[in-house]
């Protein structure tokens, strides 16, 4: 469904996404060699105050550690922001989710182990409503085979795992088991500021009747333009451009949300 957001009246959403470690957010280049940005909570007032328009915080070791997400740090973030906030990492269970809503999240990100226990989807969408089930995948770029048809498979684990899994099939799954909301992340493109992968977003797009969020690989508002115009996405991750180390230049949420009113978007006024 390319163009959902013009096409519905929606209006476009810029999404900063948090790599937390020890309670500071962190910017990876393919899922690796994080670097430090800052204390969690003062990021994320920094670019709430901006104008962005969700959040959304990964607790990036919370799984491998097997352990329950980062609470305290969610409140101190969810404390300081007054938009959408969407937490996943080291959720495995019902509890955890009550646990992360109950700290602040208005919504669930399932990843890693959606992939292991996929009934985790529909428990939540039952418990909580669809609206508030984000499936989030971790996909790349491999050979096309009766297995992985859209030459795009599912990794978890921080990237670490393949599934054999393909991603436009999991999609679909996803939604069938009740997820409201989809993102899909690309491991080839991210950390790059090369641009998101449109051809996997758009596929995933066209194969869901929920929202679509692009991620991985914004480097300029163009990209983030191309996100919507041409892949269909009904929302972007643009952490890189808002305060990558990497980048030589950072943007603020205004300049990007510019850019997008010249293409036309629906955007939320800083």
């Amino acid at each position: 469904m390319p163009g959902l957001s013009t096409a519905t009246g929606l209006t476009t959403r810029l999404i900063a996404c948090f790599d937390i470690i020890d309670g500071r957010v962190t910017k990876a280049r393919r899922f690796e060699d994080n670097i430090d940005v800052g204390d969690a909570a003062q990021v994320a007032a920094s670019v709430y105050a901006d104008g962005i328009d969700e959040i959304i915080f990964y607790d990036i070791l919370a799984s491998a550690q097997r352990r329950q997400a980062d609470l305290a740090t969610i409140r101190k973030v969810a404390e300081r922001v007054f938009v959408p906030l969407t937490v996943g990492g080291g959720i495995r269970s019902l509890q955890d989710m009550h646990a992360v809503l109950a700290a602040g999240a208005e919504k669930i990100s399932l990843d890693s182990m959606a992939v292991r226990n996929p009934s985790i989807i529909t428990e939540g969408s039952v418990e909580f409503g669809r609206q508030c089930i984000v499936q989030s995948m971790q996909v790349k770029r491999v050979p096309a085979t009766p297995q992985i048809p859209s030459g795009y498979e599912v990794f978890i684990d921080g990237a670490r795992q393949a599934t054999g899994m393909d991603a436009v099939v999991w999609a679909r799954r996803g939604e069938e088991l009740g997820a409201g909301e989809i993102c899909v992340n690309s491991i080839d493109q991210d950390g790059t500021h090369e641009g998101y992968d449109l051809q996997i977003t758009r596929a995933i797009a066209e194969a869901v009747n929920v929202p679509v969020i692009a991620s991985g690989g914004a480097g300029c508002a163009k990209h983030a333009a191309a996100a919507f115009t041409e892949a269909g996405a009904s929302a972007a991750i643009v952490s890189s451009l808002l305060y990558s180390p990497r980048m030589e230049r950072t943007l603020p949420v205004g300049e990007i949300k510019a850019e997008l009113a010249k293409y036309g978007l629906p955007v939320r006024l800083v």
